[in-house]
């Protein structure tokens, strides 16, 4: 395929890009907007780059858009799901963020939008750039790329899948102007190097400081026993002392020791005082957080370190209040900046205790008696011009610090992915302390007053390739992603402005990765499904239809056997059962004698022949094995930091030297004995180290970062040479093929009637936000954890109807179960059942690997039912229904066949009969008449 690459070049630096030659369609959404339902019909929605107004981009294919501003910098001013006319956006964020050794900044993004409800194109002319803010340079259009290699198993899919997923990536390019220097050297610069106009070190109080002394306890006061400075009073009353600001003072520092007061919005600050109005940063001591008052409403910043002297700081500049604070003076944490207007006349500065709003009240509850102390306050004036002058050259290697943000759109889905990238193009390491990649300020989903323990989310599921701790995708909420608060939106209806409604994405730890010349760092992926419904079959079919694309490896739905024995005679013995009967893979499970950290020649050499054997007779093969969980010794193991433990009890550190060397074994087994399939147990589940002896890592920051990249890129690897992978995480998006489908082991103790209900009540559950494919389960063919004879299918030949409810349970599901035992079938009869289920599996294969529409759970009391759909196949639907209960049923059941694809009229037969022609009613619905066997099932075939 020739690929073509549009690049737009802008003017380095200045007043955004420089205009180019328009060489791409005009958006005119009347024209690109599809008004087809992608999830029935065959829609042609093409990604592509629009002009929009104004000279805006429009990012679009016709189902969605993005919309993003270039001047005065890089924003998206537009999220739009366009079959819907509704609009996700609104307010203007920053583009990304990024630490850089210790400074933070934001990637574009404007400044100025007067409120965050939503957001007015004619607002945007007058709002401005962040001068500080990497900047945007250019921006080019591509196809999209793989993200990794994929050898394809066609024999175990429904149908072939494309790779990469077709659509295009859109990149921008930012870099730090001269100006952002000039802001940066300023801000950096150490307040050694201002002016000192006034400085206090409460040796004594002069007349000069004004005293405010609540009345309501005699032991109030600014200076207790004699000792200026030190507070006594109850915890929520005000004490503190105002003092005339000194003629050019720009910076205000002030030492506080917490000492025994115990007050939260009383606690001990510092405020500044215009007029009527007070901006004040105190401590919250009892909470361990830090307050802002910006003058209408008080922020909070979790993390004070209790019993530790603390040093705030506030500063006027270019127009703000902005307070921040420090443990040693050279490392600040702002806790929040507000504007002032020119007609805000600085008066005072105030030390103390003061009540929510920086004034003298006392709350209600006045609380205990407690001390504190102010050690130190300095007023400092401007910096000089020759101290801005050198930060500016300190700071000049950040020009050569490049800063990509990356988007994908799809063809045909409602779906964008991003990512960032930082190539490091200067004549020094630098060090990438942490990261964002995604600051998305989205319409609210619900506006509530009060407040709420479980909100709902705006309407737009988020995956990430940065996951792990889990079976599903809730996990990226422990790891990459959060819905979280914004600070801005002031104006939101909920009373405390708790809502979640600012998507962003950063890893909980690090990345803290360093940065040598020449080198690029890139994030984590995202994706970001727009959805068009809150019904949830609907999210689900969107969901599941994403993960296809995104992972289409997990269409690979391999039939398959856990054999309880490595043994050359065990593992034959399973293959050869295996290919007489139509399975097509064998794992050599837990607990069998399988060790893949057994790297010696002899081992090699056995598997390698038993994989040949095995792939002769047109299976393949593989083992397990268990990372996590396990305990190696005090050098090796995760070093968690005090009160933590690992999630499952112990675990090793994937870049320890046994780590390390697991992987080197694991890397060198599938090299040299050709096995196709990995069930790893265990995965990494995302244990921090705090170790800095461990080779893989400098200490905690890196650590979950580093061991992450040492798993995944094992899986990249592994999809790259077809090597099936089975992990019971959610590593889909890095390379996986299946996880559980989500079931309890020692429910497979239960009597084997108790058990057919719950695996159908399983998989049911487990299909929502999950295909088919992407979900094991698993039949324990002899006892497991339990249950004696009742539990237990073997002798099989003594249990057909039980092994054969089973077979029709997940064969019927297209679900694939991980059948083990040290045989399949005991008897003619046995195999005959076994290969009846295997065929009509593979008969039916396309469709009963597709989405599942939820008919009736199963409760025992009634029948049960589920039904595939797949309206691009030739068998549009495959209904299944289950009859738990001894007495035969016949029920006329209405089956929703919009899924289906089909409008008029619907072809139904009952197994393999004779079709009978259906009308289908205007909702999309069927009446059909079903019979169903006692303790049995039936199926029926929708064309």
């Amino acid at each position: 395929m020739n690929k073509r690459k549009i690049v737009f070049v802008a003017s380095l630096f200045f007043c955004g890009l420089a205009n180019a030659q328009s060489n791409y369609p005009s958006f005119q959404k009347e024209k690109v907007m599809i008004q087809q339902d992608w999830l029935v019909e065959t829609v042609k929605a093409p990604a592509n780059m629009y002009e929009g107004e104004n000279g805006q981009i429009v990012f679009s294919n016709g189902l969605v858009s993005r919309t993003f501003t270039t001047s005065p910098n890089g924003a998206t001013v537009g999220l739009d799901l366009l079959s819907k006319d509704e609009a996700f956006l609104r307010s203007v964020r920053p583009e990304a963020e990024v630490e850089i050794d210790g400074m933070k900044f934001n990637v574009g993004g404007l400044l100025g939008q007067p409120i965050h409800n939503y957001l007015l194109p004619e607002w945007l002319d007058q709002m401005t750039a962040d001068p500080a803010s990497f900047k945007l340079v250019d921006y080019s259009l591509d196809e999209t790329k793989e993200r990794f290699a994929w050898k394809k198993r066609p024999e175990w899919m429904p149908k072939d899948m494309p790779w990469p997923v077709p659509g295009k990536e859109l990149v921008f390019r930012y870099q730090l102007d001269k100006q952002a220097l000039e802001v940066l050297a300023a801000q950096m610069q150490s307040d050694d190097s201002r002016p000192v106009l006034f400085s206090d070190g409460f040796e004594k109080l002069d007349n000069a400081w004004l005293r405010f002394e609540s009345k309501a306890d005699e032991r109030n006061s600014f200076i207790n026993e004699g000792k200026s400075g030190e507070i006594m009073a109850l915890a929520n009353t005000a004490v503190y002392a105002d003092r005339v600001v000194s003629a050019g003072s720009s910076v205000f520092l002030a030492k506080i020791n917490p000492g025994t007061d115990q007050s939260v919005s009383w606690g001990p600050g510092m405020g500044l005082v215009f007029g009527d109005k007070v901006v004040k940063i105190n401590l919250r001591i009892k909470k361990n957080e830090l307050g802002f008052f910006d003058g209408e409403q008080e922020k909070v910043l979790k993390g004070l370190e209790p019993d530790k002297a603390v040093w705030l700081r506030m500063e006027l500049k270019e127009g703000k209040v902005q307070a921040s604070y420090s443990y040693d003076q050279k490392s600040w944490t702002e806790v929040g900046q507000t504007a002032i207007s020119a007609s805000d006349k600085l008066e005072k500065v105030r030390l103390g205790k003061m009540d929510w709003a920086g004034k003298n009240s006392d709350h209600a509850e006045k609380g205990e008696r407690g001390r504190c102390h102010f050690e130190a306050f300095q007023m400092l004036g401007e910096l000089s011009d020759n101290a801005r002058l050198a930060g500016k050259e300190k700071f000049s290697y950040l020009k050569d610090i490049e800063v990509k943000v990356h988007y994908e759109l799809y063809d045909d889905m409602p779906v964008f992915s991003k990512w960032i990238t930082v190539e490091n193009k200067s004549n020094r390491a630098v060090q990438l302390n942490t990261f964002k990649s995604e600051i998305l300020a989205v319409t609210e989903a619900e506006s509530v007053v009060d407040s709420k323990t479980k909100w709902e989310l705006p309407n737009i599921t988020v995956e990430s390739d940065y996951n792990f701790g889990g079976m599903s995708n809730e996990s990226i909420f422990r790891t990459s992603l959060a819905w979280n608060v914004d600070p801005l939106y002031k104006t939101q209806v909920n009373y405390e402005r708790v809502t979640p409604c600012l998507l962003e994405a950063y890893p909980k730890y690090g990345s803290d990765q360093r940065l040598e010349t020449g080198k690029t760092f890139n994030s984590y992926r995202i994706w970001e499904l727009l959805h068009d419904s809150r019904i949830q079959e609907r999210k689900g079919l969107e969901h599941r239809r994403m993960m296809r694309a995104l992972a289409p490896w997990a269409t690979e739905n391999p039939i398959l056997m856990h054999v309880r024995s490595a043994s050359d005679e065990a593992v034959k013995t399973a293959v050869d059962q295996c290919s007489e009967v139509g399975f097509e893979m064998v794992i050599m499970t837990f607990g069998s004698g399988f060790n893949a950290e057994d790297n010696s020649p002899e081992n090699l050499q056995r598997m390698k022949k038993l994989a040949d054997y095995a792939h002769s007779k047109g299976i393949a093969l593989g083992g397990y094995s268990l990372l996590a969980s396990r305990r190696i010794n005090a050098e090796n193991d995760v070093v968690m930091p005090e009160g933590m433990t690992p999630r499952f009890g112990n675990s090793p550190c994937l870049e320890s030297e046994w780590g390390q060397s697991y992987f080197e074994k694991m890397y060198q087994l599938f090299e040299q004995s050709g096995l196709d399939i990995f069930e790893h147990d265990g995965s990494y589940p995302g244990d921090i180290c705090s170790s800095e002896k461990h080779p893989g890592h400098k200490g905690l920051a890196d650590s979950q970062w580093n061991q992450y990249k040492r798993i995944t890129d094992f899986y990249k690897w592994c999809r790259g040479k077809g090597i099936y992978l089975n992990v019971p995480d959610y590593y889909f998006l890095s390379g996986s093929n299946k996880t559980g489908m989500g079931y309890r082991e020692t429910n497979w103790s239960l009597p084997r009637e108790q058990q057919e209900i719950v695996e159908r009540q399983n998989i049911y559950d487990g299909t929502w936000t999950k295909t088919p494919s992407m979900g094991w389960m698993f039949v324990p063919l002899v006892e497991y954890h339990g249950g004696g004879e009742a539990a237990t299918i073997e002798p099989l030949k003594d249990h057909l109807p039980h092994y054969g409810q089973r077979l029709a349970n997940l064969f019927g599901a297209g679900v694939q179960a991980c059948y083990r035992g040290p045989k399949l079938y005991d008897a003619p009869e046995t195999k005959e059942l076994v290969k009846k289920w295997v065929d009509f599996y593979k008969q039916h294969r396309r469709i009963l690997d597709s989405d599942i529409i939820h008919i009736r759970r199963a409760d025992g009391r009634d029948y049960d039912a589920i039904l595939h759909v797949d309206p691009q196949g030739e068998e549009k639907g495959l209904a299944m229904f289950f009859n738990p209960t001894a007495e035969e049923m016949v029920r006329e059941i209405e089956l929703p066949l919009y899924y289906t694809g089909l409008t008029d009229f619907a072809l139904i037969r009952e197994k393999e009969g004779t079709a009978k022609e259906y009308r289908i009613s205007r909702d999309y619905k069927v009446k059909i008449t079903v019979t169903i066997p006692a303790n049995s099932y039936n199926w029926y075939v929708i064309e």
